[in-house]
C-alpha cells in the first residue's frame, strides 16, 4: 500500500498545481453553467456550494479570525482551482471507463484505513486533505475514490500518475467529453488537462512548476 500511498497523494497534488492562479474573463457565454463536461452541467450553484463547503472546513478548522483570513488570503484563488478540480474528476472518470477500471468500496476504505494509520487518526486526516488539498470531510471519501480510480487507471497504462502516459490518457479523455468552461472562469486546455486563461491562452501556469503532468 505504500506506492499507492504515494500515488495517491501526487495525484491530489496535481489536482491542486494543475489551476493556473489568472484572471478570469467577465464574459459569461454560459448562463448558470460553470462548464459543460460531456455534455453535462457543472452549475455555477454547485461550483459555489462546493466552494462554501471548503471554507466552512476552514473556519470549523481555524476558529481564530485572523488566522482564518490568512486560510482565505492563501487560496484567494479556490473557485478557479475548485471548477479545476471538478471538471478534472470528470475527465478522470471518463478515462478509467474508457480503459474498463472500476474501483470498489472496499477498496477506498483501504485507503483510508491505511491513510488514517500514517497521519494518526481520521480527525487528522481530515485536517491534512484539508489543509493541503482544500478537501472538506464530507467530500474525503469521494475524493479518496479518485485517488484508487487514478493508480489503477496509472497500472492499467504500465505507468503510474507521475508520467506523461497518464496524462496523455486524461488528455484523450478531456477531448472525448469536448469540456467547455464558461469564460468566466477561463477555458479548459485538453493538452495539459488543466483550466487556462481564456484570453492569455499561452500563458505558462508557472505556480505550478514540478507537476507531474510536465515530467
Amino acid at each position: 500500500m505504500h506506492r499507492r500511498r504515494r500515488t495517491a497523494l501526487l495525484f491530489t497534488a496535481a489536482l491542486v498545481a494543475a489551476a493556473p492562479l489568472l484572471t478570469a474573463c467577465g464574459n459569461d457565454a454560459h448562463p448558470g453553467a460553470a462548464a459543460v463536461v460531456g455534455g453535462q452541467r457543472i452549475t455555477v450553484a454547485q461550483l459555489e456550494e462546493r466552494v462554501d463547503q471548503i471554507r466552512e472546513a476552514q473556519r470549523a478548522a481555524v476558529p481564530d479570525e485572523a488566522q482564518y483570513e490568512q486560510a482565505v488570503a492563501r487560496t484567494g484563488s479556490l473557485t478557479r482551482d475548485t471548477l479545476n478540480g471538478m471538471v478534472l474528476d470528470r475527465v478522470l472518470e471518463r478515462a478509467a471507463e474508457d480503459a474498463g477500471v472500476t474501483v470498489s468500496d472496499r477498496e477506498v476504505q483501504q485507503l483510508r484505513f491505511d491513510l488514517q494509520e500514517q497521519a494518526g487518526g481520521a480527525e487528522a486526516l481530515e485536517a491534512a486533505w484539508l489543509q493541503q488539498y482544500g478537501i472538506p470531510p464530507q467530500r474525503l471519501d469521494d475524493n479518496l475514490r479518485l485517488q484508487v480510480t487514478a493508480q489503477k487507471l496509472a497500472e492499467s497504462l504500465g505507468t503510474d500518475t507521475s508520467r506523461p502516459e497518464f496524462w496523455q490518457a486524461l488528455s484523450e479523455a478531456g477531448k472525448e467529453l469536448d469540456v467547455d468552461l464558461n469564460p468566466r472562469y477561463g477555458s479548459w486546455d485538453p493538452e495539459k488537462s488543466s483550466r487556462v486563461d481564456a484570453t492569455t491562452p499561452w500563458l505558462r501556469d508557472v505556480t505550478g512548476a514540478g507537476a507531474p503532468r510536465t515530467a
